[in-house]
C-alpha cells in the first residue's frame, strides 16, 4: 500500500472522528434550543404575570384620558369651523361689514329696549330665584376674572418672557375670543339687572349703574366687530415683514432693526399702534365700568 493511500486512510479517520463531536455538538445544541426557548418563554410569561395591568382603567392617568378626548373634540370642532369657512356664508359673515353693521344695530337697540320705560312693568323690586342669581353672579364674576387676567397677567407675562412674534401670535388667537365673550358677559349682567330693577324704580344709583354695563357692553363689542378685526391683519403684516428681515426675536422691546427704513413697515406699524391703543382705551373704559358694578354689589351685599 503506498504511502499516499495510508495517508488518505488516516485523514478519512480522523476527519470521521472530527466530523462525530461536531455532530454531537450540533445534536446537543439543538436539543437544548427548545428547553432554553421554552424556560426564555416561562420567564417571560412569569415577569407579565408579575407586572399590573396597565391597560386597564384603574391603572390610567385620567388627566391623559381627559386631555386625549378634549384633544378629539376640539379638532373635530376645527374641522367643523374650517368646512364652514369655505362656504359662501361665512365669507359675507365674517369678511364683509354688513353684517357687522346688522349686528351692532340689533345690539344698540336691545340696550334701547332694555332703557325704555314700560308702563307694564311693576314698579316693585322683584326677587330673582336662586338660579338667575347664579346666572348673574357667574356672567360678572367671569367678566371681571378675564378682564384682571388678560390685562394685567397674561398680556405682561407673555410680553416679557416669550419671543415678540410669539406674543403676537397669541394675540391673535385670544383678542378676538377675549373681546367677543366678554360683550356676550356684560350683556348678560346687563339684562338680567334691568329685569330684576324696573326703569320706574330707578334712582341715581341704579341708573349709573345700569348706564355703565350699557357703556361697557357696547365698547366690548365695538372692539370686537370694528377694531380686532383690523388688528389682526396689522400683525400677521408686521410678523410677516420682520420674519422677512430675519427680526422679531427678541424679548420684551421692539427693534425693527433694518426695518426701521422701511417706509411701507413704518407706515404698518404707526396703523397698529393707533388701533391697539384704541382698544386698550377702550379695554380700559370696561374695566372702569365692571370696578364700579363691583363697587356697588360691594355695598349691597349683607352675608358677611
Amino acid at each position: 500500500m503506498c504511502a499516499r493511500s495510508i495517508t488518505d486512510e488516516e485523514t478519512n479517520i480522523s476527519a470521521v472522528q472530527e466530523t462525530q463531536p461536531r455532530d454531537l455538538k450540533k445534536q446537543n445544541i439543538r436539543a437544548m434550543k427548545p428547553r432554553s426557548e421554552a424556560n426564555g418563554h416561562v420567564f417571560k410569561t412569569e415577569e407579565v404575570r408579575a407586572l399590573p395591568e396597565t391597560s386597564s382603567p384603574f391603572y390610567r392617568d385620567i388627566l391623559a384620558v381627559v386631555t386625549e378626548k378634549q384633544r378629539v373634540f376640539v379638532w373635530a370642532v376645527y374641522d367643523c369651523f374650517g368646512k364652514w369657512q369655505q362656504t359662501k356664508s361665512y365669507k359675507i359673515l365674517f369678511r364683509t361689514t354688513q353684517p357687522a353693521h346688522v349686528l351692532m344695530i340689533v345690539a344698540v337697540t336691545t340696550i334701547a329696549m332694555l332703557l325704555n320705560p314700560s308702563k307694564s312693568r311693576s314698579d316693585v323690586h322683584t326677587k330673582p330665584s336662586t338660579f338667575i342669581s347664579l346666572v348673574y353672579l357667574s356672567a360678572f364674576m367671569m367678566h371681571f376674572g378675564a378682564q384682571m387676567w388678560m390685562t394685567f397677567v397674561s398680556g405682561l407675562s407673555l410680553y416679557f418672557a416669550v419671543p415678540r412674534h410669539t406674543f403676537g401670535e397669541v394675540q391673535q388667537v385670544l383678542f378676538p375670543r377675549y373681546f367677543g365673550l366678554n360683550s356676550i358677559l356684560s350683556l348678560v349682567t346687563l339684562v338680567i339687572f334691568v329685569k330684576l330693577h324696573p326703569t320706574n324704580t330707578w334712582d341715581a344709583h341704579l341708573a349709573l349703574q345700569v348706564g355703565a354695563m350699557a357703556v361697557c357692553f357696547l365698547v366690548e363689542l365695538l372692539i370686537r366687530l370694528y377694531l380686532a378685526p383690523p388688528l389682526l391683519s396689522l400683525i400677521a403684516a408686521k410678523i410677516a415683514m420682520e420674519k422677512a428681515a430675519g427680526v422679531g426675536t427678541e424679548v420684551g422691546r421692539h427693534d425693527p432693526g433694518p426695518l426701521a427704513k422701511c417706509p411701507h413697515y413704518i407706515k404698518v406699524h404707526k396703523a397698529f399702534r393707533k388701533v391697539h391703543m384704541s382698544i386698550a382705551i377702550g379695554n380700559l373704559m370696561s374695566m372702569v365700568c365692571t370696578a364700579l358694578h363691583l363697587l356697588y354689589l360691594a355695598n349691597k351685599l349683607s352675608v358677611l
